[in-house]
């Protein structure tokens, strides 16, 4: 475990930290005013959302994310390479198929490169929709009107430069963690020789940018991406290959078994840098984010907090409660009597309940605010403990008391 600083043209990130997810310029249900008075540093959009609306060429047109979202803080942008594989096959947003579902599974043929994923009940389409993998890059449908695209490494850093975030990712190839070993291999080696295209059309756009001049914007940091599922070789030789090149930092992805990621996340950070930051994708559960943190991981987002929000979900010490259940719809007590966040000095459970009963948009925004302050402030706590050497005593007090709700 460390602690750090994370300096960008934007300001610096204290780590270990907590990235807000606004996948489409905004983090749900909140202004960038609200994010910042939670103690939030910085937020992630989403490379493949905001190439499909509103199209990375009107963000780069107004100045580039900050400037369109408002937003003056640090920010990442992820390469849209999950999305394009989870979302990217035509289905809905609520019956898509499976994320990257294994080849066998879906009895295509691996060497043809191409996937076929079966039609889902409410997709948009009305005929199968596919995602085709190509070693150039990856065909796919727009989960909003079926709209056929292509994602190239180069595009992806296109994208991702005109969106003018601080942070980017280099595009991989997102994987089943029950896809088998064989083909796990296979995506590996694909996304290490994306990551070289994604390296050098990165500083190929850079350059473009310092011979602007002086007054031209800065160049993001682009981070290499560390895949191979939950096999350890695959794992270190992934680490020791991305390691290799001249990334500004590293990203571990792909979908992990709750068993797998603190080995997973060890096998990788034994091997990567230390003197480079380390973002765990799209990992946001309490005891996620302990084990993370001890394993040597300084960031994470996930974008749970406020999706589970919007269902009721809270997030308190004493793990999460439900203000749908009955037992809440008298409570006159705040969600947590400690949390100093704005809707638990100003609110009761009772009101929150009766405003999600009621449907009433408030309800979105008053549990978005709790969900985000708590993450937010534990992932600062641990970082407190970091520096006054007491993690090993913060993590067993803090998940005992979670763990017996």
């Amino acid at each position: 475990m460390r602690a750090g600083v994370i300096s960008t043209p934007h300001g610096d990130i204290e780590t270990p930290a907590f990235i807000n997810v606004g996948t489409k310029a905004t983090v749900k249900a909140l202004t960038p005013e609200m994010v910042k008075s939670l103690g939030a540093q910085a937020v992630l959009a989403n490379t493949y959302h905001l190439y499909l609306q509103p199209g990375n060429e009107l963000v780069k047109k107004t100045g580039g994310l900050h400037k369109f979202m408002n937003w003056d803080g640090p920010m990442y942008t992820d390469s849209g390479g999950f999305q394009v594989f989870s979302l990217g096959s035509g289905g809905s947003k609520i019956s898509g198929p499976t994320p990257n579902p294994s080849p066998k599974e879906r009895g295509e043929n691996i060497d043809s490169g191409r996937l076929n994923l079966e039609h889902q009940k409410g997709s948009t389409l009305s005929s199968p929709s596919l995602v085709k993998i190509l070693e150039d890059g990856v065909e796919f449908r727009s989960h909003i009107d079926g709209s056929k695209h292509f994602f190239t490494p180069e595009k992806s850093m296109q994208i991702q430069h005109d969106l003018g975030a601080d942070i980017i990712f280099a595009f991989d190839e997102c994987t089943s963690p029950t896809a088998s070993y064989e083909y796990q291999k296979e995506a590996l080696d694909r996304t290490h020789r994306w990551a070289l295209r994604s390296l050098a059309e990165h500083n190929r756009r850079s350059d473009l940018r310092q011979a602007g001049g002086p007054t031209s914007d800065c160049s993001p940091a682009l981070f290499g991406i560390v895949q191979g599922g939950r096999y350890q070789d695959l794992r270190e030789e992934s680490a020791k290959q991305i390691a290799s090149l001249d990334f500004d930092g590293f990203g571990i992805g792909g979908s992990f078994d709750k068993e797998d990621m603190g080995n997973a996340v060890r096998w990788e950070n034994e091997i990567l840098p230390e003197n480079k930051p380390r973002h765990l994708l799209g990992i946001g559960a309490v005891e996620d984010i302990f084990l993370g943190i001890e394993n040597g991981v300084d960031t994470f987002d996930c974008v749970s907090p406020t999706r589970e929000a919007r269902n009721g979900a809270m997030y308190t010490k004493h793990g999460r409660i439900n203000l749908m259940n009955a037992q809440y719809r008298e409570d006159l007590t705040p969600i947590e009597s400690e949390c100093l966040c704005y809707t638990c000095r100003n609110y009761t459970k009772a009101y929150l309940a009766h405003l999600f009963r009621a449907q009433e948009l408030l309800v979105y925004t008053l549990a978005s605010i709790h969900n985000l302050y708590f993450f937010v402030n534990l992932v600062k706590n641990i970082r407190r403990s970091i520096l006054e050497e007491t993690f090993f005593d913060y993590k067993e007090r803090f998940l005992q008391a979670y763990q017996e709700a």
